[in-house]
């Protein structure tokens, strides 16, 4: 076994000058060599990339991710390969907790992914997701859009971190859409597609649209198991509430809970489900009621799981608040303030302003 193996950052970018630097001063560290291939800007990321002595290469943009990344991979020459991104930047983990996976058997690493979108009230909230981004020389990707590691390799995580703030910028969506819609033609029962689909139109607050997707990523995603099918059905659960598409929920949530029962974000969801229904029609649904109280209870009764992905705070604070909002609204003072300081205590502000007004 060699002493030391190299790793080499391997990106694409286009009119990256935003983030770029922020992301090249967090990693440079971590990597041997670092890889740029630019694929038509017109703004200062080539210059910024130079700055860091980075080899740079030029790829004719053909609206394929998987090639792209195929081609920026085929200028490394290290041993190993790390896949960022322009907009994520490396918050925790350095190079020594990486050197024995590195100096060992080819594997798949998985780093940690913290991706900041803004809610529709205007807060802003984190998603996590563990996602395969550090891959031996050789292995390449699959996929014209949200592009995958093709590979049969096992996957390990590893104690790398990074922020991620693409979600806050206008129009990656409706460009992620056109891209996705023209591979589903290609392949339109692919569940992954539809999945990608769905909530990208969902995300983009278009419900009905994404609504058909979603029906069709749930008869077509068999395998109980994947992450993404997980992340999919609690995507369609919200987007059905939006809908007022109560009694389809319903039957889905009762379908799933035996394969989600450890997942905190069903249970917020379901939480957030149950009440918008019952507001949407009292006497209908008011048999559902308890089942709010019951799904945020079990939201905390779950915790944060750090290996799972999902919205940061659906098993602590954020469903400790919504608690506190139960609470307070069916006039029950003393635990209202009980979850309101729980939350508060795991730093978040709204429960402390709640708090306040209690008091």
């Amino acid at each position: 076994m060699a002493d030391k193996k190299t790793l080499g950052l391997v990106m694409i970018v286009k009119n990256e000058e935003r983030c770029l630097e922020k992301c090249l001063k967090a990693v440079r560290n971590l990597v041997d060599e670092i890889y740029i291939t630019d694929t038509g800007s017109t703004d200062r990321t080539v210059e910024i990339a130079k700055k860091f002595n980075a080899h740079i290469s030029h790829f004719d943009w053909i609206n394929d991710f998987a090639a792209a990344r195929n081609f920026s991979l085929e200028q490394s020459k290290c041993d190993w390969n790390l896949v960022l991104d322009a907009d994520e930047y490396l918050i925790e983990g350095k190079r020594k907790d990486i050197e024995k996976f590195l100096l060992g058997e080819e594997r798949i690493g998985y780093i940690e992914l913290l991706n900041s979108y803004k809610e529709s009230d205007g807060e802003i909230s984190k998603s996590k997701i563990q996602i395969p981004r550090l891959i031996p020389r050789g292995v390449k990707y699959r996929g014209a859009i949200h592009e995958q590691i093709d590979s049969e390799l096992d996957g390990i995580i590893l104690p790398l971190a990074f922020d991620h703030d693409g979600y806050m910028q206008e129009g990656k969506g409706e460009r992620n859409l056109e891209f996705l819609l023209e591979e589903l033609s290609n392949d339109e029962n692919n569940p992954y597609i539809l999945y990608q689909i769905a909530k990208t139109l969902w995300i983009l607050k278009r419900f009905s649209e994404a609504d058909n997707y979603f029906e069709k990523f749930y008869e077509n995603a068999k395998n109980k198991k994947s992450e993404y099918r997980k992340t999919g059905i609690i995507s369609y659960i919200y987007n059905l509430s939006e809908l007022n598409k109560n009694d389809k929920g319903i039957k889905i949530i009762e379908n799933e809970k035996n394969n989600l029962d450890n997942s905190a974000d069903f249970y917020f969801a379901c939480g957030m489900f149950y009440m918008k229904a019952v507001l949407s029609d009292v006497n209908k649904y008011i048999n559902y009621f308890p089942e709010i109280e019951k799904s945020y209870l079990k939201c905390l009764e779950i915790g944060e799981n750090k290996n799972s992905d999902g919205v940061i705070g659906c098993g602590s604070f954020k469903a400790s608040y919504n608690l506190g909002v139960f609470y307070e609204v069916t006039g029950n003072s003393e635990k209202a303030r009980e979850y309101y300081s729980l939350a508060g205590r795991q730093g978040y502000a709204p429960a402390r302003e709640r708090l306040k007004t209690l008091k």
